[in-house]
Order: structure tokens, then C-alpha cells, then sequence
């Protein structure tokens, strides 16, 4: 059975959610620090594999396709925040701090940060602090609960510089084969893919690394495929907005605008057209 605490401002939002098996591949403009309390999987992030821990914490960049892929026979348990960097700039920029508290996020994009001994328990203190606080719509609680966020991202700060990611350090080979894959999809999203590239590339069978990825992953390799192409797609319209929809179709390796179009509506909900709108309008 599922569950989730948390509340929403258009600035900082902290949920903690228990059940389920993760999600689809999804993207979001805001930052994401993500702490897993428990369970067992893989959490696919931009071109990494991550084979979590508890205990581990997780930081996000931007618009970094991602998707958790959990073993339904144990208990999932985490803790996410999201925020806008621009909120955290501006108030980070306002008091007086010695330390830029988004340079790990800017530097490290996304990286995973295994947490032990006290510092686990610090954090884990703070995200119960903050989600308890997030509760409260009082203005004091409020205040309260941004001022836990930035001790929080205080700790990041100061446990990034003392420690590199371990994202490389994998228990299977099942894992290093499907990274390959994600990297070798990272290299040629844009050109025409097919199985026998892969395994040509790779050396290994392509119907085992098909059913390697889709056990790590939770999904096809052709749909994972997709997802990074239109989720490129969304960072063209928002940032390179001269473009046509036909330029950024060809541009992310899609043959025919009609199948494009298909499939953005399928994983955005809107046409390309309608969110290229949407995005000279933000």
C-alpha cells in the first residue's frame, strides 16, 4: 500500500512516500534531492545507474531523465525535495554565507553520496524536520522549514567535498552491461539505433541485453530511447526557442515528424507544437 506526506510551494516541496515500484521515465526544471530510507533496485539518472542503498542520497540536476525501478517484494521508502535553484540563489544570496550551497548540484550534475554514522542520522533529522514543518501552513513554520532546508544543503555542501561518487561500483555484471548500453544510447540517440549496433558495440548477445535492460531498468531499451530523445526535445524548446518543431525532430533523431509528434504527445500529453508555445511563454 502506498504512501505520502509532504507539501507543495512553487519554491521547495518534500515528500515522503512508502510503496510502490517507482515511475516512468520523467524530467523537471527544478532540482531534486533524493533519499532512499529503504527498499531494493536500480535508479536509472541521466546516463548512470545507480544500485541503491539505504542510506543513500542522490542529487539531481535539472532536466535529467530519470526512473526508479524497485523490487516489489520490499518495502520502498524515500524521501524527495525539490526546489528552484533561483529560490535557493536568492536566498542563499541574502544572508551570509561563506560557501555557494548549489555548487554541488552545478559541478557533480547528478551524483549519488552514500550517508553513514552521524551524518545520516543529521539528515535524516532534518527531512523529518522539514517534512513536519511543510505540514504546518503557518507563516513561522514556513520560515522554519526553508531555514532547515538550507542547513540541509549546508551538509551536502560540506559532504561533497569530502567525498567522490561510487556510481561506477557495480555488484553484477548485469549492471555494468546495461551501463554500457546507457552509454553507448547517450553517444548515438541521435542517429538511426538499432539491436545489432548494440551488440556489435558491445560484444553481447542483443536479446540478453534486451532482457538485461529491461530487469535493471524497468523498461525497453527502445522506449528508454525515446524518453531521452523527447526529453532532449523539451530542453530544445526551452532553451533554443529560434527552432522549429521539424528542426528539433531531426535534430534529436526522429526520421518522420509524424512519428515524433506521436510520440510526444504520448510522454508529455501535449504536441510539440503546443508545449514549444508553452515555453516561449515561461
Amino acid at each position: 500500500m502506498a504512501a505520502s506526506l509532504g507539501s507543495y510551494s512553487p519554491t521547495v516541496e518534500i515528500r515522503y512516500s512508502e510503496g510502490g515500484t517507482g515511475m516512468s521515465f520523467h524530467s523537471h526544471a527544478h532540482f531534486e534531492l533524493y533519499y532512499f530510507h529503504g527498499g531494493k533496485g536500480h535508479y536509472l539518472i541521466g546516463d548512470k545507474i545507480f544500485v541503491l542503498s539505504p542510506g543513500d542520497l542522490i542529487l539531481m540536476h535539472g532536466m535529467t531523465l530519470h526512473c526508479p525501478n524497485m523490487d516489489a517484494s520490499v518495502p520502498y521508502r524515500r524521501t524527495t525535495v525539490h526546489f528552484d535553484p533561483a529560490f535557493v540563489k536568492a536566498l542563499a544570496d541574502d544572508k551570509p554565507f561563506e560557501v555557494n550551497v548549489l555548487k554541488p548540484f552545478y559541478e557533480l550534475k547528478n551524483c549519488r553520496i552514500p550517508l553513514s554514522g552521524d551524518v545520516r542520522l543529521e539528515v535524516e533529522a532534518l527531512l523529518e524536520k522539514m517534512r513536519k514543518l511543510s505540514d504546518d501552513r503557518g507563516k513561522v513554520s514556513r520560515d522554519r522549514m526553508l531555514v532547515a532546508f538550507l542547513d540541509l544543503l549546508l551538509i551536502v555542501y560540506d559532504v561533497c567535498e569530502q567525498s567522490a561518487d561510487s556510481a561506477s561500483a557495480f555488484p553484477t555484471d548485469k549492471e555494468r552491461h546495461v551501463q554500457s548500453v546507457v552509454d553507448y544510447l547517450e553517444e548515438h540517440y541521435q542517429e538511426d539505433v538499432h539491436l545489432e549496433h548494440l551488440e556489435e558495440r558491445l560484444h553481447v548477445n542483443k536479446y540478453y541485453l534486451s532482457k538485461l535492460f529491461k530487469e535493471v531498468t524497468g523498461a525497453t531499451i527502445f522506449n528508454y530511447l525515446y524518453h531521452r530523445r523527447i526529453n532532449q526535445a523539451k530542453i530544445h524548446f526551452l532553451l533554443e526557442r529560434s527552432l522549429s518543431v521539424t528542426d528539433v525532430c531531426y535534430k534529436v533523431g526522429f526520421k518522420h515528424p509524424s512519428h515524433f509528434t506521436r510520440m510526444f504527445k504520448q510522454r508529455v500529453g501535449v504536441t510539440p507544437e503546443q508545449y514549444k508555445r508553452q515555453a516561449a511563454r515561461s
